[in-house]
């Protein structure tokens, strides 16, 4: 093998982790039942729940950030973009592409806020 053939892109590409895939030296774990179930029990003890969609990242895959009315948060991967916004829809959940909206102001009051109280 010569030195170039190291940098030549091929067949000799790694394969996706069974449970997830590298990107770099991390390893994403990909989502699972449980993240959904957790998404849904959420959504449903929650009032005023808006979805931010979040797209892949080079250390994390597509994620659904959820924020209640108070600002309480939860973030969990899922599978796709179109599954985060199918499932906003399921749930009668308006959902944004958070790379276009950003996050919302009371996420980040709510964190402020959880920090001074020592939590």
């Amino acid at each position: 093998m010569s030195w170039m053939d190291r940098f030549r892109r091929g067949p000799r590409m790694r394969r996706p982790a069974s449970d997830g895939y590298r990107t770099g030296s991390t390893q994403v774990r990909a989502s699972d039942a449980t993240d959904v179930e957790h998404l849904q029990g959420w959504v449903s003890e929650r009032r005023g729940v808006e979805g931010f969609v979040e797209p892949r990242t080079a250390v994390s895959d597509v994620t659904l950030l959820l924020v209640a009315h108070d600002g309480e948060w939860t973030r969990r991967r899922v599978p796709s973009v179109a599954w985060a916004h199918d499932f906003c829809n399921r749930n009668e959940v308006p959902s944004y592409d958070a790379a276009v909206v950003g996050i919302p102001q009371r996420m980040r009051d709510y964190n402020r806020r959880k920090k001074l109280m020592g939590e």
